[in-house]
């Protein structure tokens, strides 16, 4: 009887140990799955955030007239008052 319960302890332990291996296996799969997907999504914003020369131009000149034709409105907007304001001194 004892041999009998030796090796059910020996053939479950064998059992353990190849779960275990299969376990540890699989792991390591997953962390260099893990490791390629996050290279992968940093080159992809890496990418997503460079804007080639060009457009850089582009944009910086939108920006600058922008920046002009705000500059216009407040210029504009002042000279209104003012000279709503003249209007009303003068009626």
């Amino acid at each position: 009887m004892s041999s009998s319960v030796s090796f059910r302890i020996t053939r479950t332990a064998e059992d353990l140990a190849q779960t275990i291996t299969t376990l540890s296996q699989r792991l390591v799969k997953l962390e260099q799955r893990q490791e390629a997907l996050e290279l992968q999504v940093r080159q992809q914003l890496q990418s997503a955030q460079q804007v080639p020369d060009e457009e850089q131009a582009t944009l910086d000149g939108i920006e600058q007239l922008l920046q002009e034709t705000r500059q216009l409105l407040e210029l504009t907007d002042t000279q209104a008052d003012d000279g709503a304001f003249s209007q009303e001194l003068a009626a």
